[in-house]
């Protein structure tokens, strides 16, 4: 059932596959869209910052074209609900192996390589379907089975300073964050995008704030 809402935007600031994520928000809000327009971003009601590559790319893409700064406004200061999407994710962290850069900084939290111990067994990048544990009752995954899989595809992973920030994990050789999230921030290591109904079911959650 389609949700209303004033102006969602997806964030492009040039990182991952844009349309697959568009897809499955305009089948919920046909008005949400694409755009790197300093302006249209502002204006927004919701955020969704999605991304696929490196972390280092991703921040200097993001200072280079402005967003870096309305970005921060509009979660920081206005309160805007926002969604990051894997290395969306992972950027709302302080800082990075990946690139040895400092991110958003909206989290107390790092993003690390994966360190597996069996290298036979748990292949990096960390690609497939997993479940998400210890969800507790936060809204994204309001009418979500617990036994419901989602689709990751990653290798690196945050770790969180504040246990309080960590609203799920999931487990790869070893537990990691893979959902996180305070007041008017949230961010899924997985694709809800790839997910199929439960991953939209997750967005449209997330539409509904």
């Amino acid at each position: 059932m389609p949700v209303e809402n004033d102006h969602t935007v997806i964030i492009d600031y040039g990182m991952g596959n844009l349309r697959s994520v568009q897809k499955v928000f305009n089948r919920l809000d046909p008005a949400t869209h694409i755009s790197s327009d300093i302006e249209k971003i502002a204006g927004a009601s919701k955020l969704v910052l999605p991304g696929v590559g490196h972390f280092a790319a991703g921040v200097k893409k993001l200072r280079e074209t402005g967003i870096w700064d309305v970005l921060n406004h509009k979660v920081l200061v206005e309160k805007t609900p926002v969604l990051g999407i894997c290395l969306g994710m992972q950027l709302m962290a302080r800082h990075s192996e990946e690139g040895n850069a400092a991110g958003l900084g909206w989290f107390d939290a790092e993003v690390v390589r994966f360190r597996v111990n069996d290298r036979l067994k748990y292949k990096v990048p960390h690609m497939g379907w997993n479940t998400v544990e210890g969800r507790g009752s936060g809204p994204l995954f309001r009418d979500v089975p617990e036994d419901v899989q989602f689709y990751f595809v990653h290798s690196y992973h945050v770790v969180c300073k504040d246990p309080s920030d960590v609203l799920g994990s999931t487990t790869y050789d070893y537990p990691f964050v893979s959902v996180m999230g305070k007041g008017n921030i949230y961010g899924v290591q997985f694709h809800p995008e790839k997910s199929h109904g439960w991953g939209e079911q997750l967005i449209a959650n997330f539409m509904s704030l």
